[in-house]
């Protein structure tokens, strides 16, 4: 089995209930060819790069698969077939895929990205915490400071007493005569 990526755009005018009429007709052929839906992605209404049958925006769906080239065949048919979809591209992204292993590899990416957000979750309490406490400590510095000042002229007081023990501890010197 070979891993394709389709890329199709559908009329950005459909509404949501037959959108979702063409999602499930795609769906249903990729499980009736027997491939495999690995993921089904709506990007949503962009902007083309052109105009397609006089139309400026699009309906993007990303689908990523397994399956074989009947698959494709009639996929693309369909897509040919209704004129609600306006463009359409598959590629083949690996060959010999199993799609068992496609599955776990992408159930593996999942938990992993779940035990990130759930830590991510959990640092952001404690930074909730931390921001509190700082706010604390700042307060707490700025009394400090006041206090530093008052010990600052006491120490300027003891230094000009100990200066003068220092003169009279040091005898000056005298020339002897000879």
């Amino acid at each position: 089995m070979r891993r394709y990526e389709t890329v199709f755009i559908l009329d950005p005018d459909l509404g949501e209930e037959v959108r979702n009429q063409r999602y499930d007709k795609v769906k249903e052929v990729v499980t009736a060819y027997k491939g495999v839906l690995i993921e089904f992605d709506d990007w949503g209404v962009r902007k083309l790069a052109y105009d397609i049958r006089k139309k400026t925006r699009g309906q993007y769906v990303r689908l990523d698969y397994c399956g074989d080239g009947a698959l494709i065949a009639e996929l693309e048919r369909n897509f040919r077939l209704d004129d609600k979809f306006l463009k359409f591209m598959t590629i083949i992204i690996a060959d010999n895929v199993n799609p068992e292993d496609v599955l776990a590899e992408k159930a593996q990416a999942e938990a992993a990205a779940e035990a990130a957000a759930e830590a991510e979750a959990v640092v952001a309490p404690v930074e909730a915490v931390v921001a509190p406490v700082e706010a604390v400590v700042a307060p707490v510095e700025a009394v400090v400071a006041p206090a530093e000042a008052v010990v600052a002229p006491a120490e300027e007081v003891v230094a000009p007493a100990e200066a003068e023990k220092a003169e009279e501890a040091v005898e000056p010197e005298t020339k002897e005569e000879d």
